[in-house]
């Protein structure tokens, strides 16, 4: 398992720190849908207290209200100062880019490294039984729904098989009264022609 390292960066009204094994990972993690690192947005933290913070939870997103010097946590409150916060955090973003990029040696703890990487994984385990739970529910709205759309659909097409078959039956009596009304027609004009011609011979 690669080593974790902590990232750093800022969105919205919040300051984002997470372990991650790697650059990619942090922003997946953050839900970011640009590579923030190369903007200058996003940077290996080497902080003490932001490292442990992160560590302690590996694959967890903590954050702070942007621009504070505040403890990481899974919750954070809004930003008090949100007028000069901005300015305050790009000046502190730009001495802190002065900074030297090496970060301060620190102790190796393999134990430790050992245990941020399992609960690195655990917690990445975590994440993909709960998106599949949520996908699981997704699937199964998306079947009920489209049960319903089915069953709406056969009485549907029921409704408009018997009303074709109906309008068909009465189609076929239009056609056998329509018959009989010629052939009554027809009657009537012979039966006219001889009582007229009767009546003119009684006229005679």
């Amino acid at each position: 398992m690669r080593k974790l390292k902590t990232y750093q960066t800022s969105l919205g009204f919040f300051d984002l720190a997470v372990a991650a094994p790697s650059m990619k990972a942090a922003l997946e993690a953050w839900g970011a849908d640009s590579n923030l690192f190369h903007q200058g947005a996003a940077k290996e933290s080497d902080d003490p207290g932001i490292i442990a913070a992160t560590m302690a939870k590996p694959g967890v997103v903590l954050k702070r209200p942007v621009g504070s010097e505040g403890r990481f946590g899974e919750r954070a409150e809004l930003p008090t100062d949100l007028g000069s916060g901005g300015r305050q955090t790009k000046t502190a973003r730009k001495s802190e880019g002065r900074k030297s990029k090496k970060p301060p040696s620190r102790p190796v703890d393999k134990a430790g490294e050992r245990q941020a990487d399992l609960a690195y994984e655990r917690e990445q385990k975590r994440r993909a039984r709960e998106q599949a739970r949520e996908e699981a529910a997704r699937q199964k709205e998306r079947q009920r729904r489209q049960q319903a759309i089915d069953k709406a659909q056969a009485a549907l097409d029921k409704a408009e098989r018997e009303h074709t078959n109906r309008a068909a039956a009465i189609q076929a009596e239009v056609e056998v009264l329509a018959k009989r009304s010629q052939v009554e027609d027809a009657r009537w004009d012979k039966e006219k022609e001889r009582l007229k011609a009767a009546l003119r011979r009684a006229r005679g």
